[in-house]
């Protein structure tokens, strides 16, 4: 019993070791390029002195406090309401991000905005710029009404798409000969 109890002790000291253990630092990352916070199926309000504008819905988001953005990928939508705080226009696009200083959102890929008259906006890109509530974009875009198509290339509406200019203007015609 007496050299079992002794092999145990010995067994003991021996494990043990005075060299501390390590952990290995992976120097190569960069704190800056982490995002701050991550969200998933989440839903961020633009608000105005009380008053929702918009509700931006968003599969994943990822925030970055040094480059001062917000990166959005996976089932984007966007519902911006009319001073009746009813959704006047539903946008979708593939990806996004959104300015933290300006709060301006941008549309990246695959960008299809409905209003709830059946006006639709197709294009690549686009931009809802926060301060005055205009869609722009220097893309390719494609307008479909009730009458007519309309295809080229800038682009600038109210966020409710009732009011809209192409720049320059590459294709029009009625929607009965599509």
């Amino acid at each position: 019993m007496k050299l079992l109890a002794l092999l145990i002790l010995v067994a003991f000291f021996i494990g043990c070791d005075d060299e501390k253990v390590k952990p290995s630092i992976n120097t190569a990352l960069k704190v800056e390029e982490l995002p701050a916070q991550e969200s998933w199926n989440s839903k961020v309000f633009f608000t105005d002195s009380g008053k929702t504008k918009a509700v931006l819905h968003a599969g994943h988001l990822k925030m970055f406090t040094g480059a001062r953005e917000t990166l959005l990928d996976s089932n984007i939508r966007v519902e911006f309401y009319n001073d009746l705080e009813t959704i006047a226009t539903t946008l979708t696009s593939k990806r996004g991000k959104v300015d933290d200083i300006t709060r301006n959102l941008y549309a990246i890929d695959s960008v299809v905005a409905v209003n709830d008259s059946g006006i639709t906006l197709i294009t690549q890109e686009l931009m809802w710029r926060n301060d005055d509530r205009k869609i722009v974009s220097n893309k390719f875009v494609t307008i479909l009404t009730s009458v007519e198509k309309i295809e080229g290339y800038g682009f600038e509406s109210d966020q409710s798409l009732d009011n809209y200019v192409i720049y320059n203007v590459t294709y029009v015609s009625k929607r009965d000969t599509l």
